[in-house]
């Protein structure tokens, strides 16, 4: 099994920082392309960004120069760091991996979300 867990969220003013970790743990073989993605209430799960395992990254237009996403191999984790943030960056968080496990088996795993809130 793999897990996927997050930490990071919280509630923020207009125009401040927060800064999302996802750590991926379990039977990994190897982590293929990382991502985030975002779900607001009453709105369908969006992507927000991307990175490949050698450090290509793309984001959604909405977000472009403000949040920047990253990720350390040796530690299994994507990072999102969100600056200037507005009061429509407000949703869930979820990251998700594609991952092969140790039994050579490649599926998407999700986290469990965090709540990002931004204020106005």
């Amino acid at each position: 099994q793999v897990q996927l867990v997050e930490s990071g969220g919280g509630l923020v003013q207009t125009g401040g920082s927060l800064r999302l970790s996802c750590t991926a743990s379990g039977s990994i073989f190897r982590i293929g392309s990382m991502g985030w993605y975002r779900q607001a209430p009453g709105k369908q799960r969006e992507l927000v960004a991307t990175i490949t395992n050698s450090g290509s990254a793309n984001y959604v237009d909405s977000v472009k120069g403000r949040f920047t996403i990253s990720r350390d191999n040796a530690k299994n984790t994507v990072y999102l760091q969100m600056d200037t943030l507005k009061p429509e960056d407000t949703a869930v968080y979820y990251c998700k991996s594609v991952v092969v496990d140790r039994y050579y088996t490649m599926r998407d795993y999700w986290g469990q979300g965090t709540q990002v809130t931004v204020s106005s």
